[in-house]
């Protein structure tokens, strides 16, 4: 197997994993969705650490706890991603999933508003026409749900927001991931074990089966970002960016078909609306890409 047709099916793998996570944390009922975010935090600082060694990744990791700037980045980057974990484990386990999945869809148009907003960077038209198009998506579903739909907008705005504070940090995935759950982990392990000591915690009080589930979501968490980790160094970041729809599709499949969620004509409108959006910055894209390596040929040429 050719290494970009592995990195294909590594980059495949991992947000198909990332699109099946709404059958996952309802297995985690009766934990709440703060409870659930802490196992994950802790777990999953717990799976980055043994990778961590395993890899022999630990210079690199001394290495970003030298930089104040880069460490203050990935603090930011811990938040954000924690905010964006539980906000999404709340949208699955109340019935939310079509929500959640829209966030993930008008993610790519609110990262090209943060490069905009924060780093200044200039919008070719079809861009601009693909963010009109979006925000007319968000007023008319504003307009169906009765109210903003908040958990889609904090879903992307915070994924933005992240992947902004990485990009800006530049730090590898391994250590990146550890120092993130290294930063909130000591506060969900102190809420696990105040929820223990106040006997609300069902970690232990639910069966093998639900201790084992709590426990693998460090592990679901590790797995599809060492999976998409491979596949960026291994194929062109336009072919990742639209392997990407692949989880907010399966999100929002699952959402209307195993899980039945409810999907009246204004928000199919909305949705036709990203999509159309999303049609046109994807088209864009790749072809701008396309000029840009046609450019680079002609220049090597000559």
């Amino acid at each position: 197997m050719s290494d970009s047709r592995r990195g294909l099916l590594l980059g495949f793998l991992a947000y198909l994993l990332w699109g099946a996570f709404p059958l996952y944390w309802p297995l985690l009922h009766p934990s709440g969705p703060v409870e659930i975010l802490a196992h994950r935090m802790v777990w999953s600082l717990v799976v980055m650490g043994v990778l961590l060694v395993a890899l022999r990744r630990t210079a690199a990791l001394r290495a970003v706890l030298r930089s104040r700037r880069t460490s203050l980045l990935l603090v930011v980057a811990a938040i954000t991603i924690t905010i964006n974990w539980g906000t999404y484990i709340y949208g699955v386990n109340s019935d939310r999933v079509v929500e959640t999945s829209l966030g993930y869809f008008i993610n790519p148009l609110v990262t090209v508003l943060l490069g905009v907003l924060v780093l200044g960077e200039r919008l070719r038209p079809a861009q601009w026409v693909a963010l009109g198009i979006g925000f007319l998506a968000v007023a008319v579903l504003t307009a169906d749900y009765g109210r903003p739909p908040v958990i889609a907008l904090v879903l992307a705005f915070s994924f933005g927001t992240y992947g902004l504070a990485k990009k800006s940090a530049n730090v590898g995935a391994i250590e990146s991931l550890t120092f993130e759950t290294a930063t909130i982990a000591p506060f969900a392990l102190g809420y696990l074990v105040w929820l223990g000591a106040a006997g609300r915690a069902h970690f232990l009080g639910d069966g093998a089966g639900h201790v084992t589930l709590l426990v693998a979501s460090g592990i679901v968490t590790a797995i599809p970002l060492l999976c998409f980790g491979a596949a960026a160094t291994r194929i062109p970041m336009t072919t990742l960016g639209l392997l990407q729809y692949l989880t907010p599709t399966l999100q929002f499949a699952f959402g209307i078909t195993l899980l039945g969620e409810h999907m009246p004509p204004g928000r199919w409108i909305g949705f036709g609306l990203v999509w159309l959006a999303l049609v046109v910055f994807s088209v864009e894209a790749v072809r701008n890409h396309r000029q840009e390596l046609a450019r680079s040929a002609e220049a090597a040429a000559v």
